[in-house]
């Protein structure tokens, strides 16, 4: 029998998921680079380099506490309903990979109070404000969904920020001087309009490619990568998978799922594909490092690190929100 163990710390689940890839009715164009019958492993494009600098973006976030928001009465009377609440924070940031060495370039931290409750207040506590913001969900999924797309609205202002300020980042010598590329953790969707930006995809859930080409992809050496293909759903996007150095495991060991916007020209697609085997397997992380090698990149790793930090002891910001709750 021929086993292999799943590089993934178990508590993370599996890269693949835990069940079975389910089979995506989203429309795919596989003839977006070579027709459906030449699909093969693909190595860079001959020249090709990495961008001057690489800008990694990446949010964390976390409910400080679960709340009611209390229906509004007469004080002295006591209120007979309540809606739910989530005192949350967030954080946003970016690190730069240049010329200069890696280093943070953009580190935000927020926080609210996400509630449908119309009459709703700031949360002051002794370790912070949680400014209301108001949501249409009632319901915990719905809130949790409220604060995503929260953080996904800081994560665009911490990109925009962190090219704002690149300055002399990318003025050194060569012909790849002068530009950037941006990897955004995750799927690319609320930042596709963002230029030369590639979401970066861990963890695979649904299976997008007809039965050849998804075999096709178990069987890619370390940096190379499928051709593009044109994937809809609810957002259009030109996507390809890429295999990350790493030592041997299942099939997919090391496979991610890269995503660049569907506005683009084909060959505009292709050419950042090149660009993404060039320069993103020089990130990829080394088992004995990090529980999620090699897909879980080390400037997202420190940068996750980094962020959680900046966003305070979760028991004294607890303790505070108790506190404020009964004052």
């Amino acid at each position: 029998m021929r086993f292999s163990v799943d590089a993934w710390d178990p508590g993370y689940g599996t890269s693949l998921g835990e069940e079975e890839l389910v089979e995506s009715s989203a429309p795919v164009v596989l003839d977006v680079e070579v027709p459906e019958s030449a699909w093969a492993p693909r190595d860079p494009a001959p020249g090709t380099a990495p961008p001057g600098a690489v800008l990694f973006v990446d949010g964390v976030r976390r409910v400080e506490a679960r709340a009611w928001i209390h229906d509004s009465v007469p004080d002295g009377e006591q209120a007979t309903s309540a809606l739910p609440a989530l005192c949350a924070s967030y954080a946003s940031g970016v690190v730069c990979c240049c010329e200069a060495g890696a280093h943070l370039a953009v580190a935000t931290v927020s926080r609210g109070t996400f509630t449908a409750a119309a009459h709703a207040a700031d949360v002051r506590t002794t370790a912070g404000d949680y400014p209301v913001r108001r949501t249409r969900a009632t319901d915990p999924v719905g809130l949790s969904l409220a604060l995503q797309r929260a953080l996904g609205e800081l994560e665009v202002e911490s990109a925009a920020a962190a090219r704002a300020r690149l300055g002399d980042h990318t003025t050194g010598t060569g012909h790849h001087a002068g530009t950037d590329l941006l990897v955004v953790d995750g799927p690319l969707r609320g930042r596709q309009h963002l230029p030369r930006t590639l979401g970066f995809v861990k963890t695979h859930q649904s299976a997008y490619l007809p039965p050849r080409q998804h075999a096709m992809v178990g069987t890619l050496g370390p940096g190379q990568r499928t051709p593009v293909f044109l994937m809809g759903s609810s957002w259009d996007r030109h996507s390809w998978y890429l295999r990350l150095p790493g030592g041997p495991g299942a099939p997919w060991a090391g496979v991610v799922r890269v995503e660049c916007g569907a506005d683009m020209s084909a060959a505009e697609a292709i050419a950042l594909a090149d660009q993404s085997q060039v320069t993103l397997r020089r990130f990829a992380s080394a088992e004995f490092k990090d529980a999620r090698a090699p897909q879980n990149l080390y400037p997202i790793a420190g940068l996750e690190r980094a962020l959680r930090r900046r966003m305070g002891d979760p028991q004294l910001l607890y303790r505070a929100l108790r506190r404020a709750a009964v004052n």
